[in-house]
């Protein structure tokens, strides 16, 4: 018969129902001859545990809770089996009867011998068992209650349990001849030894070693072991919710990953799958549709990383000094004293030059590991070959892997690239000959932060980007549909996850663990939003657990740019539309630019300068490839640029301006605008980015507002701009009689004279074609001496400027890893 072994933990038998699914999923598999292995109901092999615990402590709530015990499964029992009830109650009634006597001869003892621990926690796994097959009977459906220690016979060793193959294999036939069925009901976790037939148990997740073990013994071409998770992760799902189900590993890779804390595999459990070459499945008992995870001797070869985990707890001994370069057996003693003390390594690092060893050890045997190696060493310290025997605590070991690292180049890069970007410091690193699996050690406050980083350099998440942006206005608005319409398909495409998970006003903000929910975020803001506070703000966005920070500043706040040095300094990435750092004081300036050049973060303002369109990007370019700027001249005001492309000497130029601000064209206060202040301050970006330090008040600026409506309310100065109709239509009437056309322009020299103002060009220059709101931007250099090279294009419009940092943000995500 093909016979296929399934094994359901604690948590697919947990009650009534539980049972009723299992057995629902078996009978769907008509096709095959079952060997079904179960564990206890969950929770009940602590329960009995704790019994024996109570009883030898002679605590008088044991029997209490025996009783509630029994009456557990009594209840479950009489919801599952119906008719089958009863014959299961008075089965049950012996076994309990059997284990109060224990109890109580504990109780006598006050003490609870080892035999007693082994015979009473393995009940419920008996218990389990005979209910699943009553339930199978009372559906009409054949089923065989086997009981492991009719058959299993096993020897205890010091690493682990080993199974007694030709006894084991004698007792399975003649039980199979005395009760030939195509189902089995068989207790997990529990045999006896081969040499004294005492009751014995596999140790801890044995239920799963049990189902290999059976699989074995009954030939099945398959193992399914039945859980709560849809197969083996990549990585712990609680601290890496990008984590994904592996779709197909090596034994080898399970091993590797079960070693290093992947709960789903117990570490013995593929061992007798692996030595017959049967291929075992992870499964989903609650999600039967998904295929979960197939592990046998070929694996998959995609991805080449199947797995990143992490063990926390560990602590690193560090054996150190000159005397140790070139002495044979020095690392033989280190790992017998270490032997000799029974402490367990997990982890070796040696250099090349023999002058250290450090090995990682349980973090409770840091102490001890440290005073045993003093005293094995004790002649050389005193002689002064060793210099110094150290233990430390608070260490992680983060391990990579996969079959498909062997021989390829670039897998160590990419580990370390991960954890450069990180920040995160490696303390030790192993790596074995099979190239199958990558060790480093690390701080343990670091290791979240570690896993995800390097989970996402690998592609096995998406790379996450944790964002806070402050200045929701038009442009701050209009940046966060943006991120919405688009983070899917980035995320899909190129592995890159965007979460914006704070969004800040002047006054209130709104912080959210995961991510803010986009669509919703002003509702959200206006219920849950705290009173703003930037520190805190800059703390969630940079969290530990979360590889990469960036803040978006979309206001026009000089306070928030002076917070730009201490962001960038602690590794968050800075990007702005703001000109308040770039084009205000000079000191801060250079305070920006010096923590940005730390090489801890980036900064990037391409929108400050002609919004959307690649202006900073183009003059940085011609710097870097080492041509010289003469010249820079542009049109950097989208307003003034509309407004002196419709100013044709028919409607007043005041009108022109109140239809301007009516139409969304020119800030609340259209002086802002007007006095030319703020073209001077791209100017002097542009300048600095040349590597000129001039301030604002350097540069000569035309103001257009008239000196007598400098301090008045918008009203008062929309209501008096009039007195500025007369001087601007004759300069409108003396350029169109030169053929020249009237535009607001910045000038920048090479020496660093700086101009902003109003100036007639000739009808066939460059300036004088452009679009109602475009900018526009010339660059004569020493390569484009004879033929400026030109930018232009729409300069201003919450759109094309939120385009401009978007466009930042994914150079910055480029730089991080994303595959753009």
């Amino acid at each position: 018969m093909r016979w296929i072994a399934h094994k359901f933990g604690g948590s697919s038998v947990a009650n009534a129902a539980r049972y009723q699914t299992v057995a629902k999923r078996m009978l769907a598999r008509q096709d095959e001859a079952q060997v079904v292995v179960v564990s206890a109901m969950q929770g009940v092999t602590d329960t009995l545990i704790g019994l024996t615990a109570l009883a030898a402590a002679r605590n008088p709530a044991w029997p209490v809770e025996l009783a509630a015990l029994k009456q557990r499964h009594l209840d479950t029992a009489a919801e599952l089996l119906a008719a089958e009830a009863s014959a299961f109650a008075a089965v049950l009634d012996g076994s309990f009867a059997d284990l109060e006597h224990i109890l109580r001869s504990v109780e006598l003892l006050g003490t609870v011998p080892v035999e007693v621990v082994e015979l009473v926690s393995g009940l419920g796994e008996v218990w389990s068992a005979q209910m699943l097959a009553s339930h199978f009977r009372s559906l009409g459906e054949g089923a065989v209650f086997l009981d492991a220690r009719e058959v299993l016979r096993v020897t205890p060793t010091e690493l682990h349990v080993a199974v007694d193959w030709l006894p084991s294999e004698k007792r399975l036939a003649e039980f199979q001849r005395a009760h030939p069925a195509r189902r089995y009901v068989v207790t997990g976790f529990i045999a006896r030894r081969l040499a004294d037939e005492r009751i014995t148990t596999l140790g801890r997740n044995g239920s799963d070693y049990s189902a290999s073990i059976f699989g074995a013994l009954f030939e099945a071409v398959e193992i399914h072991i039945w859980t709560d998770v849809d197969g083996v992760l990549s990585a712990d799902p609680r601290r890496v919710p990008e984590a994904i189900v592996l779709d197909h590993v090596t034994y080898e890779e399970a091993f590797e990953l079960a070693y290093f804390g992947a709960k789903v595999i117990h570490p013995q459990t593929m061992a007798p799958a692996t030595a017959r070459n049967i291929p075992v499945f992870i499964r989903n008992t609650f999600n039967p549709e998904h295929p979960g995870t197939r592990i046998d001797a070929d694996g998959g070869e995609e991805p080449p990383i199947k797995g990143i985990t992490t063990i926390g707890g560990m602590a690193l001994v560090t054996i150190e000094g000159a005397g140790m370069i070139g002495v044979h057996g020095t690392a033989e003693r280190v790992f017998a004293a270490l032997r000799d003390a029974r402490i367990s390594v997990t982890m070796i690092s040696q250099g090349s030059s023999e002058h250290s060893i450090c090995c990682v050890i349980q973090g409770g045997e840091a102490d001890r590991a440290r005073d045993v190696l003093v005293e094995a060493f004790s002649r050389e310290i005193q002689r002064g070959q060793i210099q110094r025997v150290v233990s430390e605590k608070g260490i992680s070991v983060l391990a990579v892997v996969g079959e498909g690292m062997a021989g390829t180049p670039g897998i160590c890069a990419r580990l370390f690239g991960a954890l450069g970007r990180s920040k995160v410091n490696v303390r030790a690193i192993a790596q074995g000959s099979s190239e199958r699996n990558i060790s480093v050690a690390i701080a343990e406050g670091e290791a979240t932060r570690a896993l995800r980083a390097v989970h996402a350099g690998f592609y096995l998440s998406a790379q996450t980007v944790s964002i806070g942006i402050i200045g929701p206005g038009t442009v701050g608005q209009a940046l966060v549909q943006q991120i919405a319409e688009a983070r899917g398909r980035l995320k899909r495409e190129a592995h890159l996850d965007l979460r914006v998970r704070a969004i800040a006003t002047s006054r209130k903000m709104l912080l959210q663990e995961q991510q803010i929910d986009l669509p919703h975020w002003r509702e959200q803001l206006a219920e849950r939003g705290d009173v703003v506070d930037l520190d805190a703000l800059a703390r969630h966005v940079h969290a530990e657990h979360l590889p990469h920070a960036v803040i978006i500043d979309c206001s026009a706040s000089s306070a928030v740019a002076d917070q730009y040095p201490k962001w960038l300094a602690a590794g968050i990435h800075v990007l702005t539309p703001n000109k308040q750092a770039g084009g205000g004081p000079l000191a801060r300036y250079r305070a920006v630019q010096a923590a940005a050049k730390s090489g801890r973060a980036r900064w990037r303002y391409e929108a400050t300068v002609g919004a959307g369109l690649p202006v900073i990007g183009t003059l940085r370019d011609l710097i870097d490839t080492g041509d010289r700027i003469e010249r820079i001249e542009g049109i950097f005001s989208g307003t003034l640029a509309y407004l002196f492309n419709r100013f044709d000497g028919e409607a007043p130029f005041s009108e022109l301006v109140r239809q301007a601000k009516a139409a969304g064209y020119t800030e609340p206060d259209p002086r802002d605008d007007l006095s030319g202040l703020d073209v001077a301050r791209k100017l002097v970006i542009l300048a600095r980015e040349m590597g000129l330090d001039i301030e604002v008040d350097q540069v000569h600026v035309e103001s257009l507002v008239p000196a007598e409506l400098r301090e008045a309310s918008v009203e008062g100065f929309l209501a008096g701009l009039n007195c500025l109709d007369a001087p601007m239509r004759a300069r409108f009437d003396e350029a169109r009689a030169n053929h020249q056309v009237l535009r607001y322009c910045a000038v920048l020299e090479a020496d660093g004279r700086a101009e902003v103002a109003l100036k007639a060009l000739p009808a066939f220059h460059p300036f004088a074609h452009i679009a109602l709101t475009d900018n526009i931007v010339s660059f004569a250099t020493q390569r484009y001496r004879n033929n400026p090279l030109i930018v232009r294009g729409p300069g201003a419009g919450p759109d094309v400027t939120a385009a401009g940092v978007f466009a930042d943000l994914l150079r910055v995500a480029a730089g991080l890893g994303a595959a753009l």
